[in-house]
């Protein structure tokens, strides 16, 4: 294996979630009670909280095997919906830190925020990973691996949001 192949198998798209993980690594305990996770795990269904983990796993794990490329105007336009994402996403919990007594906090719209913004910033994912770089697994003119992306990525999402629903019903 030569020294540039071996660089553009490290191209992968797992390098967008590393802002992510770092985010929440980072903030994740200032953030209201109800999000930590003595409470927000706390008596969910298994029918929520068993596909909402195994497709979060998918979903953490699919990008490492999606090349990182900015060629065309949709991988193009999908960094921008990533980074646009990005800055929602984050904003979403600085809010939820700052003011976590506010009116925002307490609607459903913004409780829930945290949960349904990263869908930008999985979507721009999905228009940049275009290419696969699973060994044997040829790429294909007209494929579009962002597809099986958005899947995992909606079903994550939904198991993910009715999981925040449930712990806002709480009324906590």
């Amino acid at each position: 294996m030569t020294l540039s192949r071996t660089l553009g198998d490290l191209a992968n798209c797992f390098w967008l979630l590393v802002p992510i993980l770092l985010f929440n690594l980072a903030l994740a305990r200032r953030l209201p009670a109800a999000y930590q996770p003595a409470i927000f795990w706390r008596n969910i269904p298994s029918a929520i909280s068993l596909p909402e983990s195994i497709f979060r796993a998918l979903v953490m794990v699919l990008p490492v095997f999606m090349r990182l490329q900015l060629s065309t105007p949709s991988q193009k336009l999908g960094l921008g919906l990533y980074a646009a994402g990005l800055l929602i996403y984050f904003a979403s919990w600085l809010v939820l830190i700052a003011v976590p007594h506010g009116a925002w906090a307490a609607s459903a719209a913004g409780f829930l925020a945290p949960a349904y913004t990263p869908a930008l910033w999985l979507a721009g994912i999905g228009l940049i990973g275009r290419e696969l770089l699973i060994p044997g697994v040829p790429f294909q003119e007209g494929m579009y691996w962002g597809w099986m992306c958005w899947i995992l990525c909606a079903v994550f999402l939904l198991f993910h949001n009715l999981h925040a629903l449930t712990v806002f019903s709480r009324g906590l």
